[in-house]
């Protein structure tokens, strides 16, 4: 794509497209290229002429839809950015939506703090480089999702996924009153899922029965939780030991490592665990093992081939491998900027080793 950002804007509304071509156009500090579409079918042919950074469609248009644009979008160019900016108060909508692929969903701004965040949001979109960050908002943490959340007032599950761990936060009203992943409910969780750096969100409808665990507001309890993380990643931590007593080898490199690793290592049925971090060095943590470097290669390469196989396939991204061996029954995942493997006794069964690997992915990923 060209140096100069791009920006395709569809709605029916001639006036609307005016106001916010000349908005984005003049207003954003990268000063993007606007083009603007008054029908889905007009919207396409452009998209098929020319490459842009970012599509903004309105929902409700005659003909076709906003929804059906966004489908057809998003099968048709993958890197494009898409965002939902509608009058339509409906969470089935904002539901679909996200479903879809979307990178953001907002209702048409209505006040100058509304059109401000809209703004801001829009030059993070079109800026920004990496696809770290969380799918659904790509270039906002969960931080940014919740505030964005709570000052839309709105009521909503949040479904957080971060490699096979799965978590909810419960919102309702603007205000977030509870949270749960395995193992954990109410503020720890809380607390767990906003040290997520990466992972992919999608909203569900409320859920009215939800006991309220949480009663902090929102703003209290993202200020609690980052003091709480800032002091987790302080406190020093002794490395943990092997099975024969004797200090781990080399790793503990960083406390929230090691002290992963002594928690990981006091879980039942657990032989031994090893991070291979992403870096060019391939940094190593790990616990149990007196040689990390045959397990570190034979992670590397069964992962690679997997990721292969599962290309060629078309079956999505690699979640898991679980193996069974005369020694071992071993777990090989992606995690983050790591590549985890943990070895289990060959006598446990198979859905113990995935309980407890999709307990240690969560306490990893955080």
């Amino acid at each position: 794509m060209s140096a100069q950002p791009t920006i395709l804007l569809l709605d029916d509304d001639q006036d609307f497209l005016d106001l916010y071509r000349e908005m984005l156009g003049q207003h954003l500090p990268s000063m993007p290229e606007v083009r603007i579409a008054n029908s889905g079918s007009r919207a396409l042919s452009i998209l098929e002429s020319e490459q842009f950074n970012l599509l903004i469609a309105d929902l409700n248009m005659p003909k076709m839809d906003g929804l059906q644009v966004l489908t057809i979008a998003r099968r048709k160019f993958p890197h494009l950015r898409l965002v939902v900016l509608t009058g339509i108060r409906d969470e089935q909508f904002r539901t679909r939506a996200y479903g879809l692929g979307v990178d953001q969903y907002w209702l048409k701004p209505e006040t100058d703090q509304e059109m401000g965040l809209f703004m801001e949001s829009m030059e993070s979109l079109i800026s920004r480089e990496s696809q770290e960050g969380f799918r659904g908002v790509q270039s906002k943490s969960l931080v940014d999702i919740i505030q964005l959340e709570c000052l839309s007032q709105s009521s909503c599950i949040l479904k957080i996924t971060n490699g096979l761990t799965e978590a909810r936060i419960f919102i309702q009203s603007g205000e977030v009153i509870d949270a749960e992943l395995p193992g954990l409910t109410s503020e720890p969780a809380f607390q767990r899922i906003l040290a997520w750096k990466t992972g992919s969100f999608e909203t569900l409808p409320a859920d009215p029965s939800r006991v309220r665990t949480i009663f902090s507001s929102y703003q209290g309890l993202l200020l609690n939780t980052a003091q709480a993380i800032d002091e987790a990643a302080s406190v020093e931590v002794p490395p943990p030991s092997t099975n024969d007593g004797d200090s781990v080898p080399a790793p503990a490199q960083n406390n929230r490592a090691a002290a992963i690793l002594a928690e990981v290592s006091q879980m039942e049925g657990v032989e031994f665990v090893l991070a291979v971090g992403a870096d060019k060095g391939r940094t190593q943590e790990f616990w149990g093992l007196d040689n990390p470097k045959p397990i570190s290669e034979f992670t590397k390469e069964t992962l690679e081939n997997f990721r292969s196989l599962g290309d060629r396939l078309h079956v999505g991204e690699l979640q898991q491998v679980l193996g069974i061996g005369l020694q071992h029954k071993v777990a090989v995942a992606p995690c983050g900027p790591a590549d985890l493997c943990v070895g289990f006794p060959p006598a446990v069964s198979s859905d113990h080793v995935r309980d407890s690997f999709k307990n240690i992915l969560s306490k990893w990923a955080s």
